[in-house]
Order: C-alpha cells, then sequence, then structure tokens
C-alpha cells in the first residue's frame, strides 16, 4: 500500500473553544469540519509544514519555537488508506489575525467547543483532539475502529 500520508492538524484553543474549518470543493470530507491542516511536503519536516499550512488557510504566522506536538496518531481510514497525523498547539499568541484564505476549500471558520466537539467533525480530527484532551501522546486507529495508546 506504500508510505503513509504524513498530515498535519492546528490545535488553535481559545478558551474552550477550538478553531475549526467546514471543507468545501475539496473532494474529500466536504461539509464536514475539520482543523487547520495539511500535507507534509516532500523534504519539509512535520513542524515546518503545520508553520506553513497555518499561513496559507488561516493567514497567521506561527512562532516555530511556540509549535508544540500535542498528539501524534496512526490512522487507517474507512477506505483503507494510511495517515500519519501530526497534532501541534501553540503555547503563546501568534501573529496575524484568523482569516479564511482559502475560501475556494472553506466555507467558513469558526471557534466550537472542544468538548463536545460538534457532530460534524471528520473523525480522524476529532480523535486527535480526544487524545490531545486526555494528554495522551500517540495512538494508532486502525479499520477496527478501536484506539489504542502506547
Amino acid at each position: 500500500m506504500g508510505q503513509p500520508q504524513n498530515d498535519v492538524m492546528l490545535i488553535l484553543r481559545r478558551g474552550d473553544t477550538v478553531l475549526l474549518a467546514r471543507r468545501d470543493n475539496t473532494g474529500y470530507a466536504d461539509g464536514l469540519l475539520n482543523l487547520p491542516s495539511g500535507k507534509v511536503d516532500p523534504g519539509e519536516d512535520p513542524r515546518a509544514a503545520i508553520v506553513r499550512e497555518a499561513r496559507e488557510e488561516i493567514g497567521v504566522q506561527l512562532d516555530r519555537a511556540a509549535v508544540r506536538l500535542a498528539h501524534v496518531m496512526f490512522f487507517r481510514s474507512p477506505e483503507g488508506r494510511d495517515r500519519v497525523g501530526w497534532f501541534f498547539t501553540v503555547e503563546r499568541d501568534f501573529t496575524g489575525t484568523v482569516v479564511n484564505s482559502e475560501p475556494h476549500k472553506c466555507s467558513e471558520l469558526l471557534w466550537a467547543p472542544v468538548d463536545p466537539l460538534p457532530k460534524d467533525t471528520v473523525r480522524y480530527n476529532a480523535l486527535g483532539i480526544q487524545h490531545y484532551l486526555k494528554g495522551e501522546p500517540h495512538s494508532l486507529h486502525t479499520d477496527d475502529w478501536e484506539a489504542t495508546t502506547w
């Protein structure tokens, strides 16, 4: 099946809320909510990727030194695709104002309750947020949909 895809997701908190984006025109999970996210480009490390994605998707500049790894997940989608999700947080403020910088892929940004998350949150992202809230640094989600932490 090849190497798993490396994804990066940003858990950006404001009090008891988290920033979510409604997917639109992407061909995957359109209409559902997900974290600001993207793929790690060839030759790029996950921390650099989330800094880039935050700038591209929500118009903010993250201080690389303030970006913290919150959770790593191996996830097998229902379609059988293997992914490694790198979930990051930031420990201090960022530069810029949160804006929808990709309206062709995102119909809205919203600050949603983190617990419980909206029911229409992409499962992959919701699972990562749940593990982060529990303080679990790693998890494994395969086609049996059972979570294993190690």
